[in-house]
């Protein structure tokens, strides 16, 4: 009996897998599974861009709008002239292209049908790029690569395309403890509610538009407004183990409770306090050098509101985010998948100042 075979770059594969691919990653990363959204008005902590996706481009603008700020006119006093300007702030999001390939191996060794190939090719593609974009939105978020390692990217990675890093202004850092910079964080500056209830404080009372601060928002889940705090498993253990009972039990309390607990921005996380939903992840962004003794282990967790960081996507073609490409290698023996995206990552930031997050530097070490 005749088999049916798609050889290689047939148009057919080329646009399923390209598909398939993209619709993988999506699910199985962290960030874009749980926190990315799309849409004029930003919803999510990432907020993706889709002008390049159909368009030729290498840059996105886009722009925050002021709140008014002039007091008002009195009683018939001459209004003309006393007009307030519309003031807007902007930030720019690059996007270029990253490529990766696999090399199947040659016939004797493979012993696997092309379509085997494809689908292990593909499941291994997928594993890579969904890792790459969950640390990529780490580096991105903190402002900075860190010490981990076991990230893709080496120590000395500062960023794709035009979007470098920024680290955290001064508006936008809370410290563990009573630390109040990088260099007096001591040991015992662990990850508290403390730090936590001081992110929503400063949240709740950033200047807004009439200090020309930009105001961290709240998500909106399921009709309950919703900040977002990710910490590494060392933080999330320092902070169960210096948690009372009674206040460890009113966090899963208000977890079970919480209306859209089925939400994909609620499932897996440790708990609920003070309307921050927290998660942890072993990819938030670790350090080794804070303290008066720059010998002090630390992570950066990331308290969230909507809009934290920006990604776009340029498509590589046939309306496709990602490519697909197999050839044959050393006289058609080997075959070989490669794969590539046209993307940009960045914080947003608006007049020099962080957007969406803010950055929670605790003490934090293997316990």
């Amino acid at each position: 009996m005749a088999q049916t075979i798609i050889g290689l770059n047939n148009a057919m594969a080329v646009k399923i897998y390209s598909g398939n691919l993209a619709v993988d990653i999506g699910r199985k990363g962290y960030w874009t599974n749980k926190f990315m959204g799309s849409g004029e008005v930003p919803t999510k902590p990432i907020w993706r861009l889709t002008d390049l996706e159909a368009d030729s481009g290498e840059q996105i603008t886009y722009d925050l709008s002021m709140q008014l700020k002039a007091a008002p006119t009195q009683g018939d006093n001459v209004i003309e002239g006393k007009e307030e300007q519309l003031n807007f702030y902007t930030d720019v999001v690059y996007i270029d292209q990253l490529r990766h390939g696999v090399d199947c191996g040659g016939r004797m060794t493979r012993k696997r049908t092309l379509h085997d190939l494809r689908k292990i090719g593909k499941a291994r593609q997928t594993d890579y790029w969904a890792r790459l974009f969950d640390e990529t939105f780490f580096m991105y978020l903190s402002g900075s690569r860190g010490t981990n390692a076991e990230f893709i990217e080496s120590t000395a990675f500062a960023g794709y395309a035009n979007n470098s890093f920024t680290s955290p202004d001064s508006q936008h850092i809370v410290y563990g403890g009573t630390a109040t910079a990088k260099a007096n964080l001591a040991a015992t500056d662990k990850m508290s509610l403390a730090a936590i209830d001081r992110c929503v404080a400063y949240a709740e009372m950033m200047g807004g538009g009439t200090q020309g601060i930009p105001q961290i928002q709240p998500a909106e889940v399921e009709g309950e407004k919703r900040y977002l705090c990710v910490m590494d498993p060392y933080q999330s253990f320092d902070l169960r183990n210096g948690t009372d009972t009674n206040g460890w039990a009113e966090i899963q309390k208000a977890l079970a409770t919480a209306l859209g607990n089925k939400s994909a921005f609620i499932t897996g996380a440790i708990g609920i306090h003070n309307d921050v939903v927290m998660h942890k992840h072993q990819n938030v962004i670790r350090f080794t050098d804070y303290g008066a003794g720059s010998n002090v282990s630390a992570s950066r967790a990331l308290f969230c509101g909507v809009q934290a960081a920006t990604i776009a996507f340029g498509s590589p073609g046939k309306d496709l985010r990602f490519g697909w490409r197999e050839e044959e290698k050393d006289a058609g023996n080997k075959i070989a998948i490669y794969t590539n995206v046209i993307m940009g990552i960045k914080k947003v930031t608006f007049n020099g100042l962080d957007f969406g997050v803010m950055a929670v530097d605790t003490a934090a070490k293997k316990p």
